[in-house]
């Protein structure tokens, strides 16, 4: 039997050590600080010793949010920079308000998947497949107490389609998922994309990109 050399041993377990993570905490907690003098790929922690109670309580989703803007709809979000206490746990959360027939437009979450729980009304909700699976649809309404989930970076949305307030929780499995509204995205870009490349995109005359760019892209988070 042939025995691998010494150094091409520890090779491999350096190689193994380098591209392994952890993604649980090393520790009990971590409530974030901010330090502007220092960007991190997270959040720095707070001494542990200063820690009470209220750095894991969050008032947030007392009160709801106003829906009374173009969307008819308002998330307010619990995550990592409005809720320091998720610092490192990997999960946060939303709060969505919708008025009659208000809609969270299509957006993604780069960094999370989200479950939603609706807890009065009736949404119709749907997320949409990446071009492997030719972008296919997948949509239901939903009535109190259901649950859905979007995967993680599909596109999605929710729509109030009852004649009353409707209200959704949403779970996310990051402290910081991120939001891509698609529209602000693609027509209120600053500086904005080039209406060149928008007119190829969408197969669509130049006039309506000019139209869609000057438009003031309302962002309901």
């Amino acid at each position: 039997m042939k025995f691998l050399p010494t150094s091409l041993l520890i090779l491999a377990l350096a190689t193994a050590t380098a591209f392994a993570f952890d993604p649980s905490p090393l520790q009990d907690f971590c409530v974030a600080i901010n330090d502007p003098k220092v960007f991190v790929n997270g959040k720095f922690c707070k001494d542990q010793k200063q820690v009470t109670a209220d750095d894991f309580l969050f008032k947030g989703f007392r009160y709801p949010g106003n829906t009374a803007n173009p969307l008819g709809s308002k998330v307010t979000p619990a995550f990592v920079d409005q809720f320091p206490g998720l610092n490192t746990l990997g999960i946060s959360m939303a709060r969505i308000d919708f008025a009659p027939g208000g809609l969270n437009p299509p957006h993604t979450h780069p960094r999370g998947t989200e479950v939603l729980v609706v807890t009065e009304g009736a949404l119709l909700v749907g997320f949409v497949t990446s071009n492997q699976l030719n972008n296919t649809l997948f949509t239901k309404v939903l009535y109190k107490g259901d649950v859905f989930v979007f995967p993680i970076g599909l596109i999605h949305f929710q729509l109030n389609i009852g004649k009353t307030p409707a209200l959704a929780f949403a779970a996310l499995s990051s402290q910081n998922p991120g939001v891509i509204t698609i529209a602000n995205a693609v027509f209120g870009s600053k500086p904005p994309i080039s209406a060149d490349v928008l007119t190829k995109a969408f197969q669509v005359d130049r006039k309506v990109v000019d139209y869609l760019q000057a438009q003031f892209w309302y962002d309901n988070n």
